[in-house]
């Protein structure tokens, strides 16, 4: 089989850029090891800045979005018993929607079959040849065969432990790493939220956050060890820690029940330089990791796909190989500016078990500044609903 562009990976960075480029009329192929209903079935985040919305109105996959995602006009902060509310249309001019990573995922699964975007799962053994030179292809196997795919350029959008960028020569790459020394522990429930807007807890206990996904089903996370499991946490000591950390008012409103869902994530802050090795680009999670605590991780992808799809959209319409060329300093640029705000609000809102008197001092004072001024909520409130796409 020939195309033009090989995608790795059916998540949704490469089911997006998918969707762009044959909008832009070139021809793509997206290769996928797992199968469709493990892909959409996949629990990821919920929340989608104002340019990703924008962005899957342009590849025309917000129908559904449009109809049943929840506007958010701020969240809040507990600390010290009482919450703080951030109000993101005052303090930033936008708001934030709730719909979840998943729901995007399924739109995009039937957009592709929709424009005949072949979308190739359970497609194993996946290896990138050729990348540095001018005729890449990729090789996977399929119902016991091997097949082909020769192309001109190669998207990695396969997840931090995808082949696409363990296909860079290590002495081609720097690898940039923060481990955190604690979890997070989620369950999905069906049960009405305890808030309207997203509710984050800084508690003597850990880290707590009520989100949902609908009016009808709550998403919550705890911090947890590293070395927990699903199964030291069961349903009833999930909500006893959410009513403690989440604060009194909170804990009035929770409505308990059986969780659907629960599962541990340890966090981490990851980038790879650069993003692009030869004819090969990497994008989302292949590229870049963020602890959840900011909800940029699907944000970052999104903007990666478009700086992405613009540049090969250029390639093919005008020969322009610049665009190509600036890609990865433009998609990096906005990569640390959420690294270094998720990096930030992770430190103002988790415990530290090994942090000293001086550095719990220094952590209250932030969040008591926080509560007593107007241009420090404004500053949080511009990275969380995401920086200008063309201000990077």
């Amino acid at each position: 089989m020939r195309t033009q562009v090989a995608i790795i990976g059916a998540g949704p960075a490469g089911l997006l850029l998918s969707q762009l480029l044959s909008r832009a009329g070139i021809d793509c192929i997206v290769l996928e090891q797992r199968d469709q209903a493990y892909v959409e079935s996949r629990i990821r985040a919920g929340l989608l800045e104002r340019f990703t919305v924008e962005l899957l109105g342009r590849a025309g996959v917000d129908a559904r979005l449009q109809r049943e995602a929840l506007v958010h006009d701020g969240f809040s902060l507990a600390f010290n018993g009482a919450p703080l509310r951030i109000d993101l249309r005052g303090l930033a001019g936008a708001s934030v929607v709730i719909y979840g990573q998943s729901e995007v995922t399924r739109d995009l699964i039937a957009a592709a079959g929709e424009r005949g975007v072949p979308v190739v799962f359970e497609a194993a053994d996946v290896a990138l040849h050729g990348i540095s030179g001018a005729d890449p292809f990729v090789t996977y196997r399929r119902d016991g065969e091997e097949l082909r795919v020769d192309c001109e350029f190669v998207a990695g959008c396969d997840g931090f432990h995808g082949v696409s960028r363990q296909s860079i020569p290590p002495a081609s790459r720097r690898e940039f790493e923060r481990v955190y020394p604690f979890g997070w522990l989620g369950i999905l429930a069906d049960v009405p939220p305890c808030s309207d807007e997203l509710l984050y807890a800084h508690h003597e206990r850990g880290f707590a956050l009520a989100t949902m996904r609908s009016r009808v089903r709550s998403r919550y996370y705890v911090q947890c060890a590293l070395d927990d499991t699903p199964d030291d946490w069961p349903d009833a000591r999930v909500w006893d820690e959410l009513e403690a950390r989440l604060g009194p008012a909170a804990a009035g409103a929770i409505t308990r029940g059986p969780s659907i869902e629960k599962s541990i994530a340890p966090l981490r802050s990851f980038v790879a330089e650069p993003l692009r090795y030869g004819r090969l680009f990497l994008a989302g999670d292949a590229a870049h990791i963020v602890p959840p605590t900011g909800a940029k991780g699907l944000n970052l992808a999104a903007a990666d796909v478009h700086f992405l799809s613009e540049a090969l959209a250029r390639w093919y319409r005008d020969g322009d190989a610049d665009a190509l060329d600036r890609y990865s300093g433009r998609a990096l640029a906005r990569v640390w500016k959420a690294e270094r705000f998720s990096w930030w609000f992770t430190g103002l809102t988790h415990r530290f078990d090994e942090a000293d008197a001086f550095s719990r001092r220094l952590q209250e004072a932030e969040l008591d500044y926080l509560a007593a001024s107007r241009a420090a909520q404004a500053a949080l409130a511009e990275n969380y609903v995401g920086l200008p796409i063309d201000g990077v």
